[in-house]
């Protein structure tokens, strides 16, 4: 895989590579890529970055999201939400509340990204981490390893509508859906491919980067403009750009609102 250019991002846990016309982000280490604030605003920058680039070069391109190790990502960082904070404590937003609108702001950049966006998932993607990876465009997913999980219901969490939003703009069966939802299935490349939440399916980590970067040259050749990609976009994803400005699983706790996300239009 030729590297024609890399920059780690200043919080170090994310770093980018350019491959041509192609921008991958990954996220970095061997932990689980638990979505906290810090790490989200990581991936934020490196997003802000490439799209500055993108503009500047004004050529076709794609995004690949990425990540080391065992995990795509695991969902939100619990621990940190849950671990009391003096600075903060008696006030609001909390931590929870904090993380929700983290994620939700970078949802949105995705869905108001001027480029196909691609989903390189090279290991597990369970809960929060599970709404990431559909949030893109194209989902590429390694064969022999990895699962995508929603976990709600084993470990005992609500399920905020705006992950049903994005669980039915990508899962369209009911009955998968339900598989998804209401079973906690643990899907594989193969049964994604089958739903289709998974648009192909790579041998290993490098198998799969090389597909995903397959998909990531196809795209680029079609030479669709970025402005009018994202606006379209927008439209295909009403639905979960409605729901994003609010996550009652947090918000209802403390009675306090967050003002919402909402769409740059």
């Amino acid at each position: 895989m030729p590297l024609l250019q890399r920059k780690e991002n200043s919080h170090t846990m994310c770093s980018t590579e350019r491959h041509g016309d192609i921008y991958v982000v990954t996220l970095t280490g061997p932990d689980e890529h638990r979505l906290n604030p810090t790490l989200i605003s990581a991936v934020r920058s490196s997003l802000a970055q490439i799209k500055s680039n993108a503009s500047q070069s004004n050529s076709p391109s794609t995004l690949i999201l990425t990540a080391q190790g065992k995990f795509f990502s695991n969902g939100y960082d619990l621990t940190w939400a849950f671990t009391p904070d003096p600075a903060t404590t008696g006030k609001s937003p909390s931590r929870a509340q904090q993380m929700s609108e983290a994620l939700r702001s970078l949802v949105m950049d995705l869905v108001e990204f001027p480029m196909p966006t691609i989903a390189a998932v090279t290991g597990h993607a369970a809960a929060a981490g599970f709404v990431l990876a559909m949030c893109h465009d194209y989902v590429v997913m390694r064969k022999d390893k990895g699962f995508l999980y929603m976990s709600e219901l084993d470990i005992g969490l609500k399920l905020p509508a705006w992950f049903m939003a994005v669980i039915k703009y990508k899962v369209g069966r009911p009955m998968d859906r339900r598989e998804v939802v209401l079973r906690a299935t643990k899907v594989t490349a193969e049964r994604g491919m089958e739903m289709g939440v998974v648009d192909k399916i790579g041998d290993g980590v490098e198998g799969t980067m090389k597909v995903a970067l397959e998909l990531g040259k196809e795209l680029v050749r079609k030479g669709w403009r970025g402005e009018l990609y994202r606006e379209i976009r927008k439209v295909l994803m009403k639905d979960v750009v409605d729901a994003i400005g609010y996550d009652e699983s947090v918000e209802e706790k403390s009675g306090v609102s967050q003002g919402g996300i909402r769409s740059r239009m």
